[in-house]
């Protein structure tokens, strides 16, 4: 079987993201983007879809966070494309709701090769110690578009912010995991129209 790993750095005037992924790992990670809370995230999101994965970022974080996370997501994204390949074999869809104590999210997803987004938030937090919770929909929409891939996330329901965001992250973890998943009956793309 063939290895679906992928590799890429990305430099700009604003970042520097290095990011290396293996789908069928185990959900080891190496992460420093120079933002603890989205390091977290991003190492749950990777232990819970059994994606090895590497991400170092360097952004200019004395502006703001916002290119930082916006080019992790393009890179994490356009990593994830790569190690697709042409997607024969695989499952396509995948869907999870995972609950963290008082929080609930649903992530449903579609590697079907089109990008689209759609987030809904319940919680109204703005911060999580300086981290902007606003960011988050930035980071999805970039990883959707260059990871071709449809996304719709929902924060159903939480009262503790940091709960409400980690449920998110592993339910899109879990959904990742179904639907990058190899399944034997199925030959070639998984499409009636027979391309993604």
């Amino acid at each position: 079987m063939k290895k679906r790993v992928a590799k890429l750095k990305r430099t700009t005037r604003e970042t520097d993201v290095m990011v290396e992924i293996n789908l069928d790992g185990c959900g080891k990670s190496r992460i420093t983007t120079g933002l603890p809370f989205l390091d977290h995230m991003l190492v749950l999101f990777a232990k819970h879809s059994s994606i090895d994965m590497v991400i170092v970022a360097k952004g200019d974080l004395e502006v703001d966070a916002h290119h930082t996370v916006e080019d992790i997501g393009l890179t994490l994204g356009e990593v994830l494309n790569k190690a697709l390949g042409d997607r024969k074999g695989i499952t396509r869809y995948g869907w999870s709701y995972v609950p963290m104590d008082d929080a609930l999210a649903r992530a449903v997803i579609d590697l079907g090769g089109r990008p689209y987004l759609v987030c809904d938030f319940a919680h109204r937090g703005k911060k999580i110690e300086k981290f902007d919770l606003g960011l988050i929909p930035e980071f999805l929409r970039a990883l959707s578009v260059q990871g071709r891939m449809n996304l719709h996330v929902a924060q159903l329901y939480g009262v503790d912010a940091h709960h409400a965001y980690e449920s998110v992250f592993k339910a899109m973890a879990k959904a990742l995991s179904m639907a990058c998943s190899k399944d034997a009956r199925v030959k070639g793309v998984p499409s009636s129209k027979g391309t993604l």
